[in-house]
């Protein structure tokens, strides 16, 4: 029985394990997207999001923290230098995982990790922060003439120039 047994073994030793899991953080954090079995990308997100959370925090002992778990030197400045300061206003839930569907040989479920604040398709091409248009409704109303609206706005633009 697995009662309270949270940690997903993989199939592997603990050392190999730990290898496995630093590895795809540094290629995740170097690329910031990769492709791999669903069970793999499970484990990363557990294995990724709380190096990230230290990142934030960028002091010696958090470097060296997020280093010991690590172990390259570049993926830890993109880390502190590009993704913290992409996630700074964002309080958890930095990755996120899209199942590809079934690897051809052995029919593995397929999925694909991503840094959410890098993708540009669910951003809309925007940054993070931006503010977002008003949303119009797809129901029809009754539309002002042009000429009301036009002359409505004016009047406002001149009112707010003599309150000056």
């Amino acid at each position: 029985m697995r009662h309270g047994d949270k940690i997903n073994n993989l199939g592997r030793t603990a050392s190999h394990r730990q290898a496995l899991m630093m590895n795809l953080a540094i290629a995740l954090i170097e690329n910031k997207r990769i492709f791999t079995t669903l069970a793999k990308a499970k484990a990363l997100r557990t294995y990724v999001e709380p190096l990230i959370t230290k990142s934030k925090d960028d002091s010696t002992h958090s470097r060296r923290t997020v280093f010991s778990y690590l172990k390259n030197k570049e993926a830890v400045s993109t880390l502190f230098k590009d993704v913290a300061g992409k996630v700074a206003d964002r309080k958890g839930g930095y990755t996120r995982i899209i199942k590809t569907g079934n690897r051809l040989g052995d029919a593995a479920e397929m999925a694909m990790i991503e840094l959410v604040d890098f993708n540009d398709i669910y951003s809309n091409g925007k940054k993070a922060g931006e503010a977002t248009k008003a949303k119009t409704t797809r129901r029809s109303r009754a539309k002002k003439s042009t000429a009301k609206v036009a002359d409505a706005a004016a009047s406002s633009a001149e009112e707010a120039k003599t309150e000056e």
